[in-house]
C-alpha cells in the first residue's frame, strides 16, 4: 500500500491479469476547464490534481481521443512527464467516428500516443461500444488490426466501453478470448440499464476486468434529495452521499476499479479517503437497505436521464444539449433554488454575461429536430422531442406540472 498523509490506497484484482489496480481510477473526462470552453482545460489545476491522485496511490488513469475535444490526451502527455508515467497504467479509447476504413485504425492510435508522448498505451479500448458501431469495427478488422498492434507494442491489452443493453454486451464478450478489460456504466440507479449487474457479473465471470464509469451518474448521486434529509440524517453523517455511491460499487468483487471524473482537488482529496476506506462485501444488510432508499427517492426525481458525457456534441445548430438538460433537470431536483435560477442562467445561454461569467451556449429553442444527437447518445433519450419541451419550461416559463415527460421518455 502507498501512505501518504493517513491515507493508504486499496488495491484489488484485474481481471486475469498479475497486477493489480488502485481501488480507485482518474477518468479524465471532467477535468477543471475555463469557464465556458470545454476545450480549455486549466492545466496547472489539472496537473496538481493528477500528480496529488498518483502520489497518493492511483495507478490507473483514463482518457479517450475525444474528450475536451482532443485535449484531455495532450494535457495528459505533459501532465505525466517526470516520471509520473511509469507510475501509472494509461488507458484510451478508439473513437468509432473517426473510423471509415482500415488505415484509419494506424492513423488514429498513431495520432493518440504522439498526443499522450508515449510509445504505447496500457489499455486501448474500442470506444462506446453498442449495437450499431460493433460490426461496423468488427467487420473492418478491427481485432486482427489491435492484435498486430499489440505484437509491435503499441498496445498491451484490448477492451472496449459499453453503451448499449445487455444483450449486445454478451455478443462483444463472447465474440474475442483474448479482451482483457471492458468499461461499462454502473451505480446504484444503474443495476438494470445499460450492462447492469448481469453484465458486470457475466463478465467477470469470463475472466475480464471491469472498469467502472459513470459511479455517480454524472454527479447526480453526490447529492441526497431533500426529501430524504430528515431520513438518511444519521446515516449520511458517517458518509457523504458520493461515498455511498462508491462505497456501494466497491462492495462488488467484479469490481476491478472505480473510475471518478474529478472536476477539483477537493474531490481528489475527498475519493483518496473514500478508496483507502473500501472493500468487497464489507456493507451490511442495513447499509445496503439505505442505498435502496436513495435509488428511490432518486427514481423520483430524476426527469432527464442525462450524464452530461457530451457525445451529443457539436449540434449543428449549436444547441449546447448536456448544458439545458442540466439545468431543467436542476430546476426540477433541487428544491432550494427551483426553477428560478435556471431559467435565469437559460436566459444567460442566449444573452451571455460580461466579464468573467461570459457564456455562449445554445438554447433548446434552436434545435430543429434533426436527430443527428440521437444516434450518439448513449442513454438513448429522445433529445428532438425534449429540446422543445425544455425551451418552454426554461424559455416560456411554462409550469412543469403541465409535462407529461414520463410520456415523452417513453417514446424514443
Amino acid at each position: 500500500m502507498v501512505v501518504g498523509e493517513g491515507a493508504a490506497m486499496q488495491y484489488r484484482a484485474f481481471g486475469r491479469l498479475d497486477w493489480r489496480v488502485s481501488a480507485l481510477g482518474f477518468g479524465c473526462m471532467r477535468l477543471p476547464y475555463q469557464e465556458g470552453d470545454y476545450r480549455r482545460i486549466r492545466e496547472p489545476e489539472a496537473t496538481q490534481m493528477i500528480h496529488y491522485a498518483i502520489d497518493h496511490g492511483v495507478n490507473y488513469v483514463d482518457t479517450a481521443y475525444n474528450y475536451h475535444d482532443g485535449n484531455s490526451e495532450r494535457f495528459l502527455g505533459r501532465a505525466l512527464r517526470g516520471g509520473y508515467r511509469e507510475k501509472v497504467k494509461l488507458a484510451t479509447k478508439m473513437f468509432p467516428l473517426s473510423i471509415k476504413e482500415y488505415d484509419d485504425f494506424d492513423r488514429l492510435l498513431s495520432e493518440q500516443l504522439e498526443r499522450l508522448q508515449t510509445g504505447y498505451v496500457d489499455f486501448y479500448l474500442l470506444h462506446g461500444m453498442n449495437h450499431r458501431w460493433w460490426p461496423r469495427l468488427r467487420d473492418l478488422g478491427v481485432l486482427d488490426w489491435a492484435e498486430g498492434a499489440a505484437d509491435d507494442g503499441r498496445i498491451r491489452h484490448l477492451g472496449f466501453s459499453f453503451h448499449d443493453e445487455f444483450p449486445t454486451f454478451k455478443e462483444i464478450v463472447d465474440a474475442y478470448s483474448k479482451w482483457t478489460l471492458c468499461q461499462i456504466q454502473y451505480n446504484y440507479m444503474d443495476t438494470e440499464h445499460q450492462a447492469g449487474t448481469k453484465g458486470l457479473r457475466y463478465a467477470a465471470s469470463k475472466g475480464l476486468a471491469v472498469v467502472i464509469m459513470e459511479p455517480l451518474l454524472g454527479g447526480w448521486l453526490a447529492h441526497a434529495p431533500q426529501e430524504t434529509e430528515k431520513l438518511l440524517d444519521t446515516a449520511l453523517k458517517t458518509r457523504t452521499p458520493a461515498e455511498w455511491g462508491l462505497q456501494w460499487l466497491w462492495n462488488h468483487p467484479e469490481v476491478s476499479v472505480v473510475l471518478s471524473g474529478m472536476s477539483t482537488m477537493n474531490q481528489v482529496e475527498e475519493n483518496v479517503v473514500s478508496a483507502d476506506r473500501s472493500n468487497t462485501n464489507h456493507l451490511s444488510e442495513r447499509e445496503l437497505a439505505l442505498v435502496d432508499q436513495l435509488r428511490t427517492a432518486f427514481q423520483k426525481l430524476s426527469p432527464i436521464p442525462c450524464t452530461g458525457c457530451g457525445y451529443c456534441k457539436p449540434c449543428p445548430n449549436n444547441v449546447d444539449i448536456p448544458y439545458n438538460f442540466k439545468l431543467f433537470n436542476d430546476g426540477v431536483m433541487y428544491e432550494r433554488e427551483s426553477f428560478w435560477r435556471a431559467r435565469r442562467w437559460y436566459r444567460f445561454m442566449k444573452e451571455g454575461l460580461k466579464g468573467d461569467y461570459h457564456c455562449e451556449r445554445g438554447q433548446a429553442g434552436t434545435c430543429v429536430q434533426c436527430q443527428e444527437c440521437e444516434a450518439k447518445c448513449p442513454q438513448s433519450i429522445p433529445i428532438s422531442r425534449l429540446m422543445p419541451v425544455v425551451h418552454q419550461v426554461l424559455g416560456e416559463d411554462m409550469p412543469y406540472s403541465s409535462v407529461n415527460l414520463e410520456n415523452l421518455m417513453l417514446q424514443k
